[in-house]
């Protein structure tokens, strides 16, 4: 942190400007994998207010991201109530999330209070809210229903499928630190070219899928929007066809994504 020693931790109120020069320093804005890119286009300029408001309430930077589990998983949950609601509910439930993902860090760099518990919250909240998300499709598109709790089908089958294949995506990246603190290796730099293939191949077709970002659909904020494209379909419709069709191309589409995901870490310098 360069910024820890210049301003006072204690300090409930300060304006928005004493806030950004601390909690929104350019070497963390500028992460190459860490800040979702509507962070860095409407996002970190909501979360300085929201900041500025919790500050006051004594908060802790934990209780934020506890704040930002219940959101995203009740969020996303609901996605399977009927009609447009369930989509509706998901894609602002995401939005608050990222909210609340931004306040956390920046209450926490605020005080200068940071520990382990902290960042392993994070992740908790992002592995089960991107595990929950294709759940909820999945009963959604079985036209599932409190009232019949265990009344579940084969859509139900896939969303689950769809949410392991997610989570063992989003391990591949988090076990690359494993690796690398049990063999005594320093953190990786957040950069582009730590995650640039070693094979020139994979390097290209990395490369095309910054320009079709496929490897995006699963993560929170774009898979709720998809959600909500398929949830205007269903209501055209008149049944759940446009979340059914959705989570079969999402079926491939997580394999592929993890294939190809596991491939350019093998074939990276993260593991060397």
């Amino acid at each position: 942190m360069t910024n820890d020693l210049t301003h006072d931790p204690g300090n409930q109120h300060p304006t928005l400007e004493e806030l950004r020069a601390v909690v929104q320093p350019p070497e963390h804005i500028a992460r190459y994998n860490a800040e979702h890119w509507a962070g860095a286009l409407y996002m970190r300029h909501a979360s300085l207010r929201a900041t500025k408001l919790l500050l006051p309430t004594g908060i802790s930077a934990n209780g934020v991201t506890w704040l930002m589990i219940v959101v995203g998983v009740v969020g996303g949950f609901l996605l399977w109530l009927p009609g447009l609601w369930g989509p509706v509910v998901a894609v602002l439930a995401m939005q608050l999330q990222l909210l609340l993902d931004c306040s956390d860090g920046e209450v926490a760099r605020w005080r200068q209070r940071f520990s382990p518990a902290g960042i392993y919250l994070d992740r908790v909240g992002h592995y089960l809210t991107e595990g929950m998300l294709p759940i909820a499709l999945g009963l959604r598109a079985d036209h599932w229903s409190i009232g019949h709790a265990f009344d579940v089908g084969g859509w139900t089958v896939l969303g689950f499928l769809v949410a392991v294949i997610v989570l063992w995506n989003k391990a591949f990246t988090d076990l690359v630190h494993v690796a690398r603190a049990k063999t005594g290796r320093p953190m990786l730099d957040d950069v582009a070219s730590t995650a640039r293939s070693r094979v020139s191949g994979v390097a290209r077709a990395r490369q095309l899928f910054t320009y079709l970002p496929i490897f995006r659909a699963f993560i929170a904020i774009e898979f709720s929007v998809l959600t909500f494209v398929a949830g205007v379909a269903d209501v055209l419709q008149g049944d759940r066809l446009g979340s059914q069709v959705l989570l079969l191309i999402c079926v491939p589409l997580a394999f592929v994504t993890a294939a190809g995901h596991l491939l350019g870490v093998l074939t990276s310098s993260r593991l060397k």
